[in-house]
């Protein structure tokens, strides 16, 4: 008797339990049981006060400075400030590409971009390639710091350098062209327009070859060793290996990053330019970086600088968005 009231007990809680359920299904107006945002504020609070000062950080340093975009659109004055100007629309913009100096200042920055996204590429994955054929760790870690430390000197530093290997008559690559008869030794260097990409490229290359070859370095670590055993097993060589097994298992990493890197299209790197600029390299090394600068410190004209610089960032993401989307559409190396 007491088994069979316990088991009539536990049918009726059943069909209880069953019935509750069809209820909330049914029912249109029934909703489960949420937490409101004061209880969530209440559970979670000592959470949103930790977060509460990068938030501020935020706020204060990355988007209020954003509202400056609006001097694009306005005509600054010392005395009206930033936001009690006049509107001037879309004037800074026609002035600068009605400026007959404008095309130099497109055409120098496309170029050097250009020489820095497509030339340069290839190298640091070909570092890291080398570094990974280096069997002993000791000494791959003395390779890799090696090429790691130019990237933290300053191109204060770096410029400087250049400027007296190539100094005239006193210059190492003079002196040097001097005793083999090739030279006088006097030229300069740094003010031959021909030369100036040449240096640009040279230096960026020393500079930053060993800190990007980091991430295909780490991408091609992460490459299962089970592919290589399987294509030496198939009697692939070292050099086929490579081709076949490490080059398509980092495709997405060089993807990826060419993808970010093209958002900088029209930035072509400040501070390198404008400290290997001189008046013999003016008309190659004048960009849009320089320009902004120059206009907007130096000329204390806020608002067509602003104006070159919004259209910098609006040609950055367009390229870029084009950029992912033809990634997404024709693979799977897309950013997002």
């Amino acid at each position: 008797m007491e088994r069979e009231k316990v088991t009539t007990q536990s049918m009726i809680h059943s069909e209880a339990h069953q019935a509750m359920q069809e209820t909330k299904v049914e029912d249109p107006n029934f909703r489960p049981n949420k937490m409101t945002l004061k209880d969530k504020w209440v559970k979670y609070r000592v959470f949103y006060l930790m977060l509460l000062p990068a938030i501020i950080s935020f706020l204060v340093f990355s988007y209020w400075p954003m509202t400056g975009i609006i001097l694009a659109f306005r005509k600054f004055t010392f005395t009206s400030g930033m936001y009690g100007a006049k509107w001037v629309g879309f004037k800074y913009f026609e002035d600068f590409f009605n400026n007959r100096e404008a095309g130099m200042y497109v055409k120098n920055t496309l170029v050097i971009s250009l020489i820095k996204l497509f030339i340069y590429l290839p190298f640091p994955i070909m570092l890291a390639l080398i570094l990974n054929e280096v069997r002993k760790p000791r000494l791959r870690s003395i390779y890799q710091s090696i090429s790691y430390l130019p990237y933290f000197i300053s191109w204060v530093v770096v410029v400087g350098i250049i400027s007296r290997l190539f100094a005239p008559d006193t210059g190492m690559i003079n002196v040097l062209l001097k005793n083999l008869n090739l030279s006088d030794g006097s030229k300069f260097w740094m003010m031959d327009p021909n030369f100036f990409y040449t240096a640009v490229f040279g230096s960026y290359l020393w500079k930053n070859i060993g800190w990007d070859s980091i991430i295909y370095f780490a991408a091609i670590m992460g490459i299962s060793p089970s592919l290589y055993e399987a294509a030496a097993i198939d009697g692939a060589n070292r050099l086929k290996q490579t081709r076949h097994v490490t080059l398509p298992g980092i495709r997405s990493t060089i993807m990826i990053l060419f993808i970010l890197s093209l958002g900088g299209i029209l930035t072509a790197g400040f501070d390198q330019i404008y400290l290997m600029q001189n008046p013999g390299n003016f008309t190659v090394s004048e960009t849009i970086d320089t320009y902004i600068v120059k206009t907007g410190l130096e000329q204390a004209k806020y608002g067509p600088a602003t104006a070159v610089g919004l259209m910098q960032g609006i040609v950055g993401l367009i390229l870029t968005i084009i950029a992912n989307k033809l990634a997404d559409k024709y693979g799977d190396n897309a950013v997002w």
